[in-house]
């Protein structure tokens, strides 16, 4: 903590003082300083370069809707933050008790990102010009992985179905903060503020929507939204990003990149999670409460994922095989169904 508070006084220019350590994941150490005479602001250092580059290149795209990057110390690496204080997340509403409250954070929660993807509309070589500045492109990664480890045998075109959801997860691109789970946010009397860029760049709108739809494809806050719920947000979100992409206005072509963007999320946190589950079954979160079991959670995004598959009419028949698989080999797993979001609980 000394080295990181030293290095941020560096890079700010002030002397940074009384450090309070604000947690953030093996990936981050996040703390909140105070300044001589102005107040507070936040330290992000890293022990991922790419992380680094990424939200040090975010930043400034999403200004108005992000803290403010004050100084950068690549060396480190760490960014210096302005401080949005506290306030709760969409994760606290939707774990809350007032339906109101969580309906009008999901709102929000879609509007704000769909801005989000078109104020970077214009602005991609600008982002990839300060990702390279501030660490080397690597190749490109494959948004799936090797499967063998969690599906000794696959189906014949399972490569072939894998292909479709890496070109799917390129087509029309946005900007995107990368992890946009409901507690990288704050809920604020100004507006939504989003936290976490440490994945940010530009993927496909699908893969966006279909967190909206699943919900929260990778995040350990994950309950049921009331019927029509989802479809709401989507339409929020969709006529954002229609305004980028207008080919995305035909519902076929929206159907089906969601559809899809959808299973590439439920293959990838499968590939995540489920040798973990098999071993063991866990809480999603190690303090927060109430959460899903890891197993209750693949259970219901498997199941979820098949009747989207099977209304489709024949699309990814390879994936949807894959998931008949799982689904038969952990039938013996004792977890109930996934209930809704407590906020959602009573009509």
């Amino acid at each position: 903590m000394d080295r990181i508070l030293a290095a941020a006084s560096a890079a700010l220019g002030e002397r940074l003082d009384r450090p309070v350590d604000l947690g953030g994941s093996t990936r981050s150490q996040v703390l909140r300083c105070e300044r001589a005479d102005r107040g507070t602001v936040v330290v992000k250092a890293y022990q991922d370069v790419s992380g680094f580059a990424a939200e040090a290149a975010g930043l400034p795209i999403a200004a108005g809707s992000a803290p403010d990057l004050l100084a950068v110390d690549r060396s480190f690496p760490l960014i210096v933050m302005s401080d949005l204080g506290a306030a709760p997340s969409l994760a606290d509403v939707l774990l809350g008790d007032s339906p109101q409250a969580a309906t009008e954070g999901l709102l929000t929660w879609a509007h704000t990102y769909g801005r989000l993807a078109v104020a970077g509309a214009t602005r991609l070589s600008e982002w990839e010009r300060s990702y390279a500045a501030h660490a080397q492109p690597g190749p490109r990664r494959r948004f799936l992985h090797d499967l063998d480890e969690i599906l000794p045998k696959p189906p014949l075109s399972l490569d072939a179905d894998l292909a479709v959801l890496d070109d799917n997860a390129e087509r029309y691109p946005v900007f995107s903060p990368g992890d946009i789970c409901p507690d990288n946010n704050l809920l604020t009397s100004a507006g939504m503020r989003v936290l976490d860029f440490e994945g940010a760049g530009y993927h496909s709108a699908f893969l966006e929507a279909a967190y909206l739809r699943m919900p929260f494809a990778t995040c350990w806050c994950v309950f049921r939204l009331p019927p029509g719920m989802s479809v709401r947000l989507e339409d929020v979100y969709r006529r954002e990003v229609m305004s980028i992409h207008p080919d995305l206005s035909d519902d076929v072509l929206w159907e089906t990149g969601v559809r899809r963007a959808t299973a590439s999320w439920v293959v990838f946190m499968t590939w995540v999670l489920l040798a973990r589950a098999r071993e063991q079954d866990r809480p999603m979160h190690p303090t927060r409460t109430p959460v899903p079991t890891e197993r209750q959670l693949l259970r219901y995004r498997w199941t979820s994922l098949l009747c989207e598959l099977d209304r489709s009419g024949g699309d990814l028949p390879a994936v949807r095989e894959a998931v008949r698989t799982w689904l038969r080999e952990t039938n013996d797993w004792d977890v109930p169904d996934l209930p809704r979001y407590p906020s959602f609980a009573v009509d």
